[in-house]
C-alpha cells in the first residue's frame, strides 16, 4: 500500500519545509520510488488566486489550471514531474465543499463539526493522490507552525489518519530551529523541545526530527533533542543553511534522512540514489566560466518570492550555459526617461516580469524601448508581453494612444484587449484563462529555433490578449506573431525582427523550467545575453 510521510514545522514559519519535503522526495525518488508532494495550507482563501505576491509570494499555475503555494514549484523543479489541483488544498476549499455538501443536504441532517467532518474531508484529500496506486509514497507538507489556531484541524486528521492507516505506513517529520545565541556562544534546544511538547498535546509523536541550523549539531545535542523528545538519536537530522536550495538534497543524503524514512516505513534500501545527473547541474552551478547580469524589471521587486520561479529558472539556464546570472531587480515605477540608461545600460538583457494593473507601467514601457532601440537581449513574460506589444504600437506604428483594455477601458486602439471569454466573468478568483494552453511555432522565427519543434505547450494565467485587428499592421512593421493558439488564433509569443533577441510569450515559461529540463526560452535569453556581454567587451 502507499506510505505517507507528513512534515510539519515548529518554532517559527520559513524553516524550509517546502525544500526539506521537495529534498526528501528527491532522494525517495533517486532510490527508484514514485513519489509525489502535496501541500495543505491552513488559509480560509480558497486558492492564493487573488492574493498580493507580498501576502505569499508568488502564485504558481499547474498545467491542469490550479492556482497554487509557491512551494509546488519547488516540488516540480526538483521532482520534474506536474503536479495537479490535487496537490494543493487550503483550509477555505475544505470548508467551502464540506457547507456546499450542507447544503445538499448530504449529511443526513446531522450538526456538521469540525470534528469529524471538517477532519474527514481533510483525511480524504490527504489520501486522494493515493487511491490509484501511481505512488509509493505521498509527502503531505502541512503549512503554517504547529500551534496555530489555524492548523488544528490539519493536525488532527493527522493523528486520526495515522491510526487509521496502521504501524509502519505513516510517520511524522518535524522541522524545528535549533537556534544560536551568540551572548552565550551555544545552541538552545529549548524552542524545539517547547514544539514537539505542542504537537505531543495533539496527540502525535514525531518519528523524525530535522533542526534548521546556523552551526552544525554535535553528539552531544542530538542526544539531547533524542532524549527530551522521545525520537531515536539517528533521527535527529541536521539541516544547517547551504549556499543554495539545491544542495540541500546532497545535504540530506550525508545525514541519511532518506535511510531513516524508509527504515522506518518498512522498506528496501539496497538500491542507491542515482543522483549523477543532480551533481552534474550541481558542478555546473558552482563552476560558471562566465557571469553575466540580467535586469528583472518589476512591480514587486522588495520580495523576491514573487518572482521566485524566474529566479530559479535563471539557475537553470545559467547552469545550462555554464555562467552565473546575477539578476538586478529593478522597480518598474522608479524608471523613467532621464534615468533609464543609468539604470539599464549596464546590464546585458533585460526582463520584464509578469504582473496585473497600471502601477510601473510606464517605467516598463520605457526599459521596453530601451532595449529595443539599443539593441539589448529581451525578455517579456506576460505583462511583459503585453508592455511590449503597447510600446511597439506608440513608438513605431505611432498609435500615440496604444494601450491594454486593463490600463485603459476607454482606449481607442486597445492593442490589447479583454478575452471574449472573460467579457462576463464577475468573481476574480479561478476566473482566468489558467493551466496548458497548446501554441504552433511558426517556421523560420526565432522562437522555432528555440523550441526546435513545431508544436509546444505553455502556462497561463491572464485575462487579456493581443487584438489580431492590429496584427498586419504589426507584423508589416516587423513584430511578428511566431507562436499561435491554433484552438482560438490567439497570439501567444511576438518577437523583433533584426532584433539581436527580442522575444515575448503571453504565457509563463518559468512554470516549466526545472534542474532536469531548463526551459529552452530561458537558455536562450541567457546565451543571448552573455553574447551581448562579450560583444560589449570587445568594443
Amino acid at each position: 500500500m502507499t506510505k505517507y510521510i507528513f512534515v510539519t514545522g515548529g518554532v517559527t514559519s520559513s524553516l524550509g519545509k517546502g525544500i526539506i519535503s521537495a529534498s526528501l522526495a528527491k532522494l525517495l525518488q533517486a532510490r527508484g520510488y514514485k513519489v509525489t508532494i502535496q501541500k495543505f495550507d491552513p488559509y480560509i482563501n480558497i486558492d492564493p488566486g487573488t492574493l498580493n505576491p507580498y501576502e505569499h509570494g508568488e502564485c504558481y499555475v499547474t498545467e491542469d489550471g490550479a492556482e497554487t503555494d509557491l512551494d509546488l514549484g519547488h516540488y516540480e523543479r526538483f521532482l520534474n514531474t506536474p503536479t495537479s489541483q490535487a496537490n494543493n488544498v487550503t483550509t477555505g476549499r475544505i470548508y467551502q465543499y464540506v457547507i456546499d455538501r450542507e447544503r445538499e443536504g448530504a449529511y443526513l441532517g446531522k450538526t456538521v463539526q469540525v470534528v469529524p467532518h471538517i477532519t474527514d474531508e481533510i483525511k480524504r484529500r490527504m489520501c486522494l493522490l493515493g487511491k490509484d496506486g501511481q505512488y509509493d509514497i505521498i509527502i503531505t507538507e502541512l503549512g503554517g507552525t504547529v500551534g496555530d489556531i489555524e492548523s488544528l484541524p490539519f493536525i488532527e486528521a493527522v493523528r486520526q489518519l495515522r491510526w487509521e492507516l496502521g504501524t509502519n505506513n505513516s510517520l511524522v517529520i518535524h522541522l524545528t530551529l535549533v537556534p544560536f545565541l551568540a551572548a552565550a556562544g551555544e545552541l538552545k534546544t529549548k524552542p524545539t523541545q517547547h514544539s514537539v511538547k505542542t504537537l505531543l498535546e495533539y496527540g502525535i509523536q514525531p518519528d523524525v526530527l530535522v533542526c534548521r541550523t546556523e552551526h552544525h549539531l554535535n553528539a552531544e545535542i542530538r542526544k539531547k533533542l533524542a532524549l527530551f523528545c522521545n525520537v531515536n538519536a539517528n533521527a535527529v537530522i541536521e539541516s544547517i543553511d547551504a549556499p543554495s536550495i539545491y544542495d540541500v538534497p546532497l545535504l540530506m543524503l550525508k545525514e541519511q534522512l532518506d535511510k531513516t524514512v524508509l527504515a522506518k516505513l518498512k522498506l528496501s534500501t539496497k538500491s542507491d540514489p542515482d543522483l549523477e545527473s543532480w551533481k552534474a547541474f550541481l558542478g555546473k552551478l558552482k563552476n560558471p566560466t562566465a557571469e553575466v547580469t540580467i535586469a528583472l524589471v518589476g512591480k514587486y521587486v522588495e520580495l523576491p518570492d514573487a518572482y521566485k520561479s524566474i529566479n530559479e529558472a535563471f539557475i537553470h539556464a545559467g547552469a545550462a550555459n555554464e555562467c552565473k546570472v546575477k539578476v538586478k531587480l529593478i522597480a518598474a515605477e522608479s524608471i523613467n526617461a532621464a534615468n533609464v540608461d543609468e539604470k539599464l545600460k549596464r546590464v546585458c538583457g533585460v526582463l520584464v516580469a509578469p504582473g496585473f494593473g497600471e502601477r510601473g507601467l510606464d517605467g516598463k514601457l520605457i526599459a521596453i524601448q530601451y532595449v529595443r532601440e539599443h539593441n539589448i537581449p529581451f525578455f517579456g513574460i506576460c505583462l511583459g508581453m503585453q508592455c511590449a506589444v503597447v510600446e511597439f504600437g506608440r513608438n513605431v506604428l505611432k498609435i500615440k494612444d496604444a494601450n491594454s483594455y486593463e490600463m485603459d477601458p476607454k482606449t481607442k486602439h486597445p492593442v490589447i484587449h479583454l478575452m471574449e471569454a472573460q467579457k462576463k466573468v464577475k468573481n476574480m478568483g479561478g476566473t482566468m484563462r489558467l493551466g496548458a494552453y497548446e501554441c504552433e511555432v511558426k517556421k523560420g522565427t526565432k522562437a522555432a529555433a528555440i523550441y526546435g519543434k513545431s508544436r509546444i505547450s505553455e502556462r497561463h494565467r491572464h485575462r487579456y490578449e493581443f487584438n489580431n485587428d492590429y496584427l498586419a499592421q504589426y507584423e508589416a512593421a516587423g513584430m511578428i506573431a511566431s507562436g499561435i493558439n491554433p484552438a482560438n488564433n490567439l497570439v501567444e509569443i511576438v518577437e523583433l525582427k533584426g532584433h539581436p533577441f527580442f522575444v515575448a510569450g503571453q504565457f509563463h515559461p518559468e512554470l516549466k523550467s526545472t534542474v532536469a529540463n531548463p526551459h529552452p526560452l530561458f537558455v536562450s535569453f541567457v546565451a543571448a545575453s552573455l553574447a551581448h556581454s562579450k560583444a560589449a567587451k570587445q568594443k
